[in-house]
């Protein structure tokens, strides 16, 4: 899943194509918007939430989107439509005279009234790239479990929005706190590692990502200690992801971590 930066790439490359100028196709591959017709519209802005994305358009109604896994917005300098928006895949097409906005494989897809945005992300926490992120009331959402292991306190987007696996990875190893340990253990740092994770994600938004210090790096050595670094299983099978940290640096193996060898491919079993 695409983590907070990536979104806010997204949403500034549409709104940079498609704001103030009208649309002139406006093509809903989903039943119940199939109906649905924008065009003669104007964009207003396209504004990231979180991992959501809204594109409001003059007339009180934004479309809103979630790339999900495997979900990508393609912008081209064209109106005419290319190979690409001829894919069963593709859920939304947007056009101008300029601009064509290809919508593929966008795991959520809504056309609703601009008040009831609320309907669709009002569940998110602050947003760390959000001009008045609340730090605050992040610390509190992270909080209000504090049995509950810190990487799935920060997974969970109802506490605060923007961060993937990479940016529980990074700024957890940064700390040096383990995966797996609960909430109330890191209490105190929970500020600090907030600040780190905003910080890491308005880098990767405005200028690129930094160097990787343990995500994608499972089974290389840790360029602070030596140890293998190592995947920690967050949350249960359908949903459960991948958190990587450093055993060394990171206080030892994660919860659910049992241990086998892997080697730098990901490979369980002999390095």
């Amino acid at each position: 899943m695409p983590e907070g930066d990536s979104v806010w790439r997204a949403a500034t490359k549409l709104h940079q194509a498609l704001a103030g100028k009208v649309l002139t196709r406006s093509d809903f591959r989903v039943p119940r918007f199939a109906t649905v017709d924008l065009v003669g519209r104007q964009t207003l802005q396209v504004v990231p939430h979180g991992k959501h994305l809204l594109h409001r358009v003059e007339g009180g109604v934004t479309i809103h989107s979630h790339l999900k896994m495997e979900g990508r917005w393609m912008v081209l300098a064209q109106e005419s439509l290319p190979p690409a928006a001829r894919r069963h895949t593709v859920r939304a097409l947007l056009s101008t005279s300029t601009h064509l906005a290809i919508g593929d494989s966008l795991g959520m897809l809504d056309v609703l009234a601009t008040h009831r945005e609320t309907e669709v992300v009002g569940h998110v926490g602050p947003d760390l790239l959000g001009v008045e992120f609340d730090r605050d009331q992040a610390v509190v959402n992270l909080g209000t479990d504090p049995a509950r292991a810190i990487a799935a306190a920060m997974l969970d987007q109802r506490n605060a929005a923007g961060m993937g696996t990479i940016y529980v990875s990074e700024p957890l190893f940064a700390h040096h706190i383990n995966p797996s340990w609960p909430v109330a253990r890191v209490a105190e740092q929970l500020p600090d590692i907030l600040d780190t994770a905003r910080r890491m994600l308005v880098m990767g938004a405005r200028t690129g990502r930094e160097p990787m210090q343990v995500h994608g790096r499972r089974g290389l050595p840790c360029l602070q200690c030596g140890q293998t670094i190592r995947w920690a299983p967050i949350g249960s099978q359908p949903a459960q992801r991948q958190v990587s940290y450093c055993p060394g640096c990171q206080g030892g193996l994660a919860a659910g971590d049992d241990g086998a060898p892997v080697n730098p491919l990901g490979h369980r079993g002999s390095a």
